[in-house]
């Protein structure tokens, strides 16, 4: 039983950071919000016994990506279409 709403609040989740990542017009926040799916995903991933699997995504998705993308922000605009 505590299963089952484990996994409908980590669903919840990622369904609410994916919505996050696509109505956010700042890149950057957008960004962490990915980062957020990311680690909710390897947080699924170990749920699932899969904890080689969860250490990979929680450390190339939610870590190094986020990484990359937040230095590539910095070198462009914040807001998606110029500034608000």
């Amino acid at each position: 039983m505590i299963e089952v709403a484990i996994h409908t609040l980590v669903i919840a989740g990622l369904i609410a950071s994916a919505l996050m990542v696509f109505y956010f017009r700042d890149l950057l926040a957008a960004t962490l919000a990915a980062g957020f799916f990311s680690f909710l995903i390897s947080v699924e991933f170990y749920i699932l016994q899969a904890p080689d699997v969860a250490i990979s995504q929680a450390a190339i998705g939610a870590g190094l990506t986020t990484a990359i993308f937040i230095i590539a922000i910095r070198a462009t605009s914040r807001y998606e279409g110029g500034q608000p």
